[in-house]
């Protein structure tokens, strides 16, 4: 019984190991391009006080 245990302990020894995973980090064969296509757009606000907006649309009438 002690010689099929032991057989059975190797033999699952042995395909764990087997089972290990690899990994490899080859570069690429062909450059890496980054295309940067952006837009931009931006809107600015500008809040006057009332007094101010009635003085300048007072002065455009001149």
């Amino acid at each position: 019984m002690k010689l099929v245990t032991s057989g059975l302990l190797a033999s699952m020894a042995l395909l764990t190991t087997a089972c290990a995973p690899t990994v490899k980090i080859e570069p690429p064969d062909k450059p890496i391009v980054i295309n940067l296509n952006v837009k931009i757009e931006h809107e600015i606000r500008i809040k006057v006080d009332k007094e101010l907006d009635a003085l300048l649309s007072d002065e455009q009438l001149f």
